[in-house]
């Protein structure tokens, strides 16, 4: 019987971790140089300043405030009032190949270097992400060329 409820309690806790990794919450900065802290008040110790539109994914939630982590995995406290709703990407790898369909052999539309932000138009087919330039140009990227997904 005890055996019973502790594997019960494995697969419940097992389910819910499962369910909070699908879940995951991605947002863009949404002011310029937004400061970034080591705890969620404007007392505690700045870290950096991170620039608009960069894609976070968000950690935790509190009353006015969010524990973020960006493309290299550094983690930090932003206002909410200071994230937007819009989704954005940035670009990983040495170049990322931007096309005019969903499809590796379709016509380059351009290339996007390192650390360049993309804004995300929709997740595209399995694998792929539609995506547009600052400059207006839009395509299709390999979502292993991306971070923000």
């Amino acid at each position: 019987m005890r055996a019973t409820i502790c594997s019960a309690a494995l697969g419940l806790a097992v389910g819910l971790a499962s369910q909070a990794a699908l879940a995951l919450d991605y947002r863009s900065v949404g002011e310029n140089l937004a400061p970034m802290y080591d705890a969620p008040s404007q007392k505690a110790k700045p870290l950096y300043n991170i620039a608009r539109g960069t894609p976070v994914e968000v950690v935790v939630s509190l009353e006015g405030w969010s524990k973020v982590r960006d493309a290299r995995g550094d983690i930090a406290w932003i206002e909410k009032r200071l994230l937007a709703e819009t989704r954005t990407v940035i670009v990983t790898a040495r170049s990322a190949e931007v096309r005019a369909q969903s499809d590796a052999a379709a016509a380059l539309v351009f290339e996007a270097e390192k650390d360049v932000v993309l804004d995300l138009l929709e997740a595209g087919p399995a694998g792929w992400a539609k995506v547009r330039h600052r400059d207006g140009q839009q395509g299709y990227v390999r979502v292993g060329q991306v971070w923000g997904l």
